[in-house]
């Protein structure tokens, strides 16, 4: 089996892989301050609760942006006899980018855009709810070619509450009205509904810098389907896409 590993800022998502199937699922912490005996640990606990054996995971398969966690992934590899792969420079004959420094394109980005064009097809968008906000842009040829950045609904959150500490325990739920009639639904309006509008607003304009009116939007993170309820500019919400273009991008690097 391969667990394929997708190391956020704020959490890793894990996929356990038999052939083309997610057996399971589970997010953890991104704590840089783990030991490969914390990150080992994790894995046996996650997998027993779930009556699953870590024996059984023959390959690991790494997107992280935290580069100091790698090490201690390799190490947990080693622990398993798995083989370990990382995505970026060392899978680079598997993925397409037409971007002026492709060594600085993150890998969980390499991954979205080779899922997007492998399970949706080409040109297509992924608008990415993670930390940050990413917008990733796959050509009708399939390559990634560059996208956007922004800060993430936590984080613009986070700030936010950090001024204004009364609205801390504003929960993000997507409102029924742009117009909110009290302190939450203003919050909410602003973080959730603004998430839309800003995702609405950049889909249309790389679709025209395109030329590509028909292209697929594909919303991705562990905040999408929240996002998705305040508008209809994605057609798909694939909440595993970058876990599935990890297993995608290892079974182009061993077939």
């Amino acid at each position: 089996m391969l667990l394929a590993v997708d190391m956020g800022n704020t959490q890793t998502a894990l996929g356990l892989f038999d052939g083309d199937d997610l057996v399971h699922s589970w997010r953890m912490p991104t704590d840089r301050t783990f030991t490969a005996d914390e990150v080992h640990m994790r894995l046996e606990g996650y997998f027993r609760i779930s009556n699953l054996d870590l024996s059984q995971v023959k390959a690991i398969a790494f997107a992280g942006v935290v580069p100091e966690l790698s090490r201690e992934w390799h190490a947990v590899a080693a622990r398993l006899t798995a083989t370990a792969v990382v995505v970026g420079t060392q899978t680079a004959q598997a993925t397409k980018l037409r971007v002026a420094n492709p060594s600085e394109v993150g890998a969980d980005r390499i991954a979205n855009a080779v899922a997007a064009e492998a399970f949706y097809g080409a040109p297509a968008i992924v608008v990415d709810f993670g930390t940050a906000t990413n917008i990733d842009v796959i050509d009708s040829e399939g390559y990634y070619i560059g996208g956007s950045i922004a800060p993430g609904i936590r984080i613009s959150m986070d700030a936010l509450t950090a001024r204004a500490s009364k609205l801390a325990s504003v929960p993000l739920e997507s409102p029924a009205y742009a117009i909110g009639k009290n302190t939450i639904e203003c919050v909410q309006s602003g973080a959730v509904i603004g998430a839309a509008a800003m995702a609405e607003g950049l889909v249309a304009r790389i679709k025209n810098e395109l030329g590509a009116p028909d292209a697929r939007v594909i919303a991705t993170g562990g905040l999408s389907s929240v996002v998705a309820q305040s508008t209809d500019v994605f057609d798909v919400i694939d909440n595993q896409l970058t876990l599935r273009g990890i297993r995608e991008i290892y079974r182009r690097m061993t077939e």
